[in-house]
């Protein structure tokens, strides 16, 4: 959600007037002689965002910076809140290498106040993609989780686990259509790794979004499947555009009831139910285990499938756009499907050329006799 100054309610009146960067939005005093703030992009219960312009790189490029509330005043918690923020802030800057996760541009605290300068990436949510056009396809929601899966197990490789995904933190990229998670300020470094005797203290905390949270997360004791229940959750959105509060639970094992409301395949039905166990014994544990399976799920089907889908050739500049998607997150049916029908595209590009130069010859025969 944009907010852009003369058009407020009330609360978000007072966010602008409270904030450093809320009270130069639209002004031509810039933030650390650098940023020129915009306008709010949206607040959350750890920082306000705001929209703003790079003037010191050439193009002055757009940047988002996220003003984080720490909401300590005792000087030791500070000290202890700065160094938490700056461990984050490297793993932030780590994982945005990544081409689906905006990249850190800068990180640092003025006045007591933390700061994060991210890319700007251009798009619209899922979220809003479903307000907008309406619920999605099996077909359309199957890629977009081994999409989102394969990012996931990037993530989950560089021991972070997200805690906060769901529609609203995903953007379908304007410019190249690839899928974009955002906001890691609740990421946390995996501190029990093997062979460790102790413990550091947990967070006071909660961090994530009721309904797509999974218990275990609400008793902070967060892991890389709680990730995997919240991928679940949003997929469940996409396919039917209700919000996981909306949907009925069973009383004895906390499980959303939500089969009868999604008119999905069989097949796909398991792999979301494993998804979206409550007990974590019975839930997928890594985001490779449901690649498997989808990748398993009935290859000659899936071959056959595509192989009848009409080959229709894009323009060289799409296939550029499209080669990170194409190579990367289709399941090896539809990877041999595509070399198919790229094979059989060309063998007919090839018979219509001998064909028209058959006739062209012809012709020219004719006509010099």
């Amino acid at each position: 959600m944009n907010f852009a100054p003369g058009n407020l309610s009330s609360f978000h009146s007072d966010v602008l007037q409270q904030t450093q960067l809320g009270q130069l939005c639209g002004q031509q005093q810039l933030f650390r002689d650098r940023y020129e703030v915009l306008r709010m992009l949206g607040r959350g219960g750890f920082g306000v965002t705001f929209l703003a312009r790079d003037v010191g790189l050439p193009g002055e490029p757009l940047c988002v910076i996220k003003q984080l509330c720490p909401k300590v005043t005792d000087a030791s918690a500070l000290e202890n809140a700065q160094t938490r923020f700056e461990r984050e802030a490297k793993i932030l800057g780590k994982l945005g290498s990544h081409s689906q996760i905006p990249r850190l541009l800068d990180y640092f605290v003025a006045d007591g106040e933390f700061y994060l300068v991210q890319e700007y990436v251009r798009g619209s949510t899922v979220a809003r993609l479903v307000r907008r056009s309406g619920c999605f396809s099996e077909e359309w929601v199957k890629n977009f989780l081994r999409e989102m899966l394969v990012l996931l197990q990037y993530v989950h490789k560089q021991q972070v686990i997200h805690r906060d995904i769901k529609p609203q933190n995903i953007i379908r990229c304007q410019d190249d259509g690839r899928l974009v998670l955002i906001d890691f300020g609740a990421v946390k470094e995996l501190m029990a790794q093997a062979g460790e005797t102790s413990m550091k203290a947990p967070t006071t905390h909660f961090i994530g979004t009721v309904g797509f949270a999974p218990p275990e997360q609400f008793s902070l004791r967060p892991v890389f499947a709680s990730d995997i229940y919240a991928l679940g959750i949003t997929c469940l959105y996409l396919l039917t555009g209700k919000a996981p509060l909306d949907f009925d639970s069973d009383r004895h094992t906390g499980e959303l009831l939500w089969q009868n409301s999604v008119p999905v395949s069989e097949p796909f039905a398991k792999v979301l139910s494993k998804m979206l166990k409550i007990s974590l014994s019975d839930r997928y544990q890594s985001v490779g285990s449901i690649l498997r399976v989808l990748d398993q799920d009935s290859p000659q089907d899936s071959l056959a499938t595509c192989l009848l889908t009409r080959y229709q050739p894009a323009p060289e500049a799409a296939a550029r756009k499209n080669d990170y998607t194409s190579q990367n997150h289709h399941s090896p049916a539809a990877k041999a499907a595509i070399a198919i029908r790229d094979w059989k595209y060309r063998m007919q590009a090839r018979q219509q050329q001998r064909q028209k130069d058959k006739i062209n010859n012809l012709l020219s025969e004719n006509n010099s006799q």
